[in-house]
């Protein structure tokens, strides 16, 4: 077996032309191959549920048996088995492929069973490319995918560019990720947008296959053991933040390609929940990270989140905030005519947020900081760590007094002070998250479904700020009647904060 080591990459069709014209590509002449493979499964799709991927390749007059096995993916780069040989068109010798018995036996077991799934065919360009020291082969594949499913005849284009190492270290392969992605003058503000995806063609095929469009993706839970160091914990942190983030910013492009629809809002949440969650991380984890690290990352970050933010208010009052207001009359004219003002300033935030999330930069950031956790990872320029256990305890009571100190101080606030709060709750919550998944045993720390009912009745008053400060410049004639239930509403709101503060100290003090 061999050990596959690639960066896969996303792009645009528009910048093909400049990425051949980079110097690393255009001076060498690319091998070029016409490949036509054929995905194989069971009925039950047996070899999906273990995500493992059995293909037929056709090169010219030879026929290439291959199998993948599941491997490990972040932030694009991943890792798997793979074994590879020649074979005779519809023969599944797996027992003379595949060097691991207990594979190789389950395969041939299932291998009378094995049917055509997917296919995919496309021209591959490649170059192999000397990076420093490393040997790097470059694939870009272009053609499509297409199924017979059970949903009909379906197919998509295929284009994406492959980097695999073939020697040499890792940080490579993002290296010549990022000089490629700077593009053909090597500067950023002229670069290629180049998204590194953890999805495979195995898995794009089979979404395809089951007419499964683009979901939004939740956050892996942490399954902590309080072994390790606590810089090691945050890379941990930081690489299934970095996961979670690109598969919904990657799934919201995909599913937002109409130019008169909104894609699911859950996919905007969900990446601003893994922007959230590393960007409490890097405040958790501060004072142990490098400053250059922590203090350019915490901007980067800050910046994707601001990108977003737009389009989430937007959301949100157009999927539970106009609704709950307009109940009485949905179906007026001036209630439509209202309906379709906040959509139109919905999708031209969504484009916004588009064209920042499509730019070249925030592909480079996602490329760098992939690069800079690996980086982290060596040990050996590190001072020495604290144990985690005892990093894990002593920070669990710093942001408890942290937290405490500011409900303290929130007596007598006006909105945006409670705003404030509301996001020192936010944080918290996060943290206390994070905390607890480092542990061997997760558990919910005494109060938290107080904190948690506090976060969400500030939560609430924050969405009568935003969608006042939205609906304040409609011109049209419902809109002053609208902000004026806002008004009330957020009024009733506010009497209610002293309780919940005096309830919040109670929590805290305990």
């Amino acid at each position: 077996m061999s050990h596959e080591t690639e960066l896969k990459l996303a792009m645009h069709a528009h910048d093909l032309p400049r990425l051949l014209a980079h110097p690393l590509l255009a001076a060498p002449a690319p091998r070029r191959e016409h490949l036509r493979n054929t995905y194989f499964d069971t009925a039950s799709l047996a070899l999906m549920q273990q995500r493992l991927a059995v293909r037929e390749r056709q090169v010219g007059r030879r026929t290439l048996l291959t199998v993948k096995t599941a491997g490990h993916s972040v932030g694009g780069l991943s890792q798997r088995g793979e074994w590879e040989g020649p074979t005779q068109p519809g023969r599944f010798d797996f027992a003379a492929l595949v060097d691991d018995a207990t594979l190789a036996q389950q395969l041939t077991q299932l291998a009378p069973q094995l049917v055509p799934v997917f296919r995919t065919d496309f021209t591959r360009r490649s170059w192999l490319l000397q990076h420093g020291d490393a040997q790097v082969e470059v694939a870009l594949d272009q053609g499509y995918i297409a199924t017979s499913g059970v949903h009909g005849a379906r197919r998509e284009p295929l284009l994406e560019l492959e980097l695999e190492l073939k020697s040499g270290p890792v940080d490579a392969l993002l290296a010549l990720a990022h000089t490629l992605a700077l593009g053909p003058h090597g500067h950023a503000a002229q670069g290629l947008w180049l998204h590194p995806t953890d999805r495979s063609k195995a898995e794009r095929g089979l979404a395809l296959f089951l007419g499964q469009p683009p979901t939004p993706m939740k956050a892996a839970a942490l399954a902590g053991t309080l072994e390790g160091s606590p810089l090691a914990a945050f890379c941990t942190v930081a690489q299934g933040s970095l996961v979670h983030l690109q598969a919904n910013v990657s799934g919201w492009l995909e599913a937002g390609s109409g130019a008169s629809t909104v894609p699911d809002p859950e996919f905007i949440h969900q990446a601003r929940l893994a922007l959230r969650r590393l960007r409490t991380a890097l405040q958790l984890f501060g004072a142990l990270l490098p400053h250059p690290f922590f203090s350019h990352w915490r901007t980067q970050w800050r910046a994707t989140a601001h990108a977003l933010a737009g389009a989430r208010d937007w959301d949100v009052l157009a999927t539970e905030s106009l609704p709950r207001l307009l109940t009485d009359t949905p179906d007026s004219a001036p209630v439509q005519a209202l309906t379709a003002w906040v959509h139109a300033h919905r999708l031209a935030a969504h484009q916004r947020a588009r064209e920042a999330l499509s730019a070249p930069a925030h592909a480079l950031n996602l490329l760098d900081f992939t690069r800079a956790l690996l980086a982290l990872q060596d040990h050996s320029n590190h001072p020495p760590q604290p144990q985690l256990s005892h990093w894990v305890t002593s920070t669990e009571r710093r942001w408890q007094r942290a937290l405490l100190n500011k409900v303290q101080q929130a007596h007598g606030q006006d909105a945006t002070g409670w705003h404030a709060l509301r996001i020192a709750l936010k944080k918290h919550h996060q943290a206390q998250a994070l905390l607890a998944g480092l542990k061997p045993v997760p558990h919910r720390q005494s109060g938290a479904i107080q904190l948690v009912r506090a976060q969400a009745a500030l939560g609430s008053l924050n969405d009568l700020s935003v969608a006042q400060s939205l609906l304040v410049a409609c011109p049209l004639p419902g809109a002053a009647e609208l902000l004026q239930r806002l008004h009330q509403e957020r009024q009733t709101a506010l009497l209610a904060l002293p309780r919940l503060r005096r309830q919040l100290l109670r929590t805290l003090s305990r």
